[in-house]
């Protein structure tokens, strides 16, 4: 069997375990989001996001199997913007999407070297300036969406983050038009996929992937440095010690942003202004 033999090989044992094994709780769960939040429509180009990471290549995955399935035309670019990986971590990128047969588009940007030697919040400014960079690339080559690979844990700690460290209530959308790309819109298919199953189609097929590959992560990594816990490990941890004791904790925080009830909620925010309870509250009176 040759080198392109094995990989097909592999590529094909990659797709069945999607379509077999992982169907009910991985590819029922994705089209369960695109149907339910409508995230696809007829004419859609899609610019799948693949950061390198296990979720984002089995986003790319999920895509492929749909379009085997499509109930109508889209498209799909499978797009890896290279933020300025050292070597062995963008060529592990390429040898991943080439064994699972998925045909990348790569460009390249300079955002690792731009926020190298920013000391607050490096991370939040490298985010926003990959989700700049992928809008941009994506509407120049003529897609109307981004699909971004978050998964349902990343929406429910992302609830509990915002009440505990910012002071809010709010979710991570399944999706939502871009604010500075106008006709560009970000979806999300992974919203209803748990990760432990991602972390068990990655085991069961063998696959190595990214886990962070930013120069400031591993530097910290590499020097030891001990505060690098980040608020959201700290969220996973807190969730895992909640689920002990009440297995329903993980879809109950889910459903709190789906059940909020403004009669009982003293303030909120709606297109920049803030309303307030005592707004309306005389007009209540009996």
């Amino acid at each position: 069997m040759t080198c392109a033999d094995e990989k097909n090989s592999s590529a094909d044992l990659i797709e069945l375990s999607i379509r077999k094994k992982f169907h009910k709780n991985i590819f029922s769960r994705f089209a369960k989001a695109i149907n339910e939040y409508e995230l696809l429509q007829e004419g859609d180009k899609v610019a799948v996001c693949i950061s390198g990471g296990k979720d984002s290549m089995l986003m790319a995955k999920c895509f492929q199997e749909l379009q085997r399935h499509r109930k109508f035309y889209f498209e799909l670019i499978y797009l890896v913007m290279d933020p300025g990986y050292y070597t062995v971590n963008r060529e592990k990128i390429e040898q991943n999407a080439q064994l699972m047969n998925v045909p990348i588009t790569i460009f390249e940007t300079q955002i690792f070297s731009a926020v190298e030697h920013i000391e607050k919040s490096p991370c939040y400014l490298c985010a926003r300036m990959r989700r700049g960079y992928l809008y941009s690339k994506a509407a120049e080559l003529g897609c109307n969406k981004i699909a971004l690979g978050h998964h349902y844990d990343d929406v429910i700690e992302t609830i509990l983050m915002g009440m505990l460290y910012g002071g809010q209530i709010q979710t991570m959308m399944p999706k939502l038009y871009s604010t500075n790309f106008k006709g560009m819109e970000l979806i999300r298919p992974l919203y209803f996929v748990r990760e432990d199953d991602i972390k068990h189609w990655s085991d069961y097929n063998d696959l190595h992937f990214l886990q962070c590959a930013c120069h400031f992560t591993e530097q910290c990594s590499e020097e030891g440095n001990v505060n690098m816990t980040s608020k959201r490990q700290e969220v996973k941890e807190l969730i895992r010690c909640l689920k002990q004791t009440n297995p329903y904790v993980e879809g109950n925080i889910f459903k709190s942003v789906e059940n909020i009830n403004l009669q009982t909620v003293i303030a909120y925010k709606q297109n920049g202004k803030k309303h307030h309870f005592l707004d309306t509250y005389h007009l209540q009176n009996p």
